[in-house]
């Protein structure tokens, strides 16, 4: 049973507060879960909206189980289904399309090993489709791309759309999404003033509780966390786990680390919302 399998499963076992929230570009279901208490802080978790990055959403698994001692949280698993099952199946997963289609993601990938494909079954990099200064990213491209094509217009994706309409449906208190790799939380987008100075309050919470660095992505744009911090002014991080020396995409074997480092986050961002609020 592969990654994509192992979040369905899960879901349909799962006993607790869950939802579909969107459906991705072939129709898959796009999964989550509600974990704690509802009232303030909630925040919302997304994993695996780069293909390649599939082994987060087992990570995703780890976290809905283990569950928070105060506040509630929104865990989305699995933020880009087809991609991930394309990465995983390749071929296998190609013989369920219609052949053009087939066809299309196999000329735009260059050959028939997608292990290291990022985008969804569109060629989108549904990481760079988000209104934050969308296009103006230094390794945007412009045309279907394995990564980093920014698509026809903002939100062109049904996976983006999708986030982004659950994230103002629920509006959380702040966001962390889960990519690999290199040990390190992104948490600045042109921030000022007490803003910034809250968001780096709480980075450096996450920075304590998971032992990353802190660092930044200078000539980025057109993500989740940039429209998190733009558009609705609530703090947003990125958190790229596991160590850089690991190779894309990284296996299950190096799971029970990426887990055990990043057990404690999420309650950790809760309580520094928490401390911040009544400072």
């Amino acid at each position: 049973m592969d990654a994509v399998e192992r979040v369905y499963r899960f879901y349909e076992n799962w006993r607790g507060e869950k939802f579909v929230y969107g459906r991705s570009a072939l129709g898959a279901p796009l999964v989550g879960f509600f974990v704690g208490r509802h009232g303030y802080p909630e925040i919302a978790a997304q994993y695996a909206i780069h293909a390649r990055e599939w082994v987060t959403s087992l990570m995703a698994l780890a976290h809905a189980e283990a569950g928070l001692a105060r506040g509630g949280a929104y865990i989305l698993p699995l933020v880009n289904p087809d991609g991930a099952a394309l990465c995983i199946r390749g071929e296998r997963f190609l013989k369920g399309m219609a052949e053009d289609d087939a066809a299309f993601l196999r000329r735009v990938n260059g050959g028939r090993d997608f292990s290291l494909w990022k985008a969804n079954a569109c060629a989108v990099d549904c990481n760079v489709n988000f209104p934050a200064l969308w296009g103006t990213g230094r390794s945007n491209a412009f045309a279907p791309a394995p990564q980093n094509y920014v698509g026809k217009f903002p939100l062109s994706e049904r996976e983006s759309r999708a986030l982004a309409r659950f994230t103002l449906k629920v509006r959380p208190a702040a966001t962390v999404s889960y990519h690999t790799k290199g040990r390190e939380i992104y948490w600045d987008f042109y921030q000022t003033g007490a803003e910034r100075e809250r968001d780096l309050f709480l980075a450096r919470s996450l920075a304590k509780t998971t032992g990353y660095r802190l660092g930044s992505a200078p000539g980025s744009a057109g993500g989740y966390k940039d429209w998190c911090i733009r558009s609705l002014g609530i703090p947003a991080f990125t958190i790229e786990a596991g160590a850089d020396a690991l190779s894309h995409p990284i296996r299950e074997a190096a799971l029970p680390t990426l887990t055990e480092e990043n057990s404690g986050a999420l309650s950790a961002l809760i309580e520094a919302l928490i401390k911040w609020k009544t400072r």
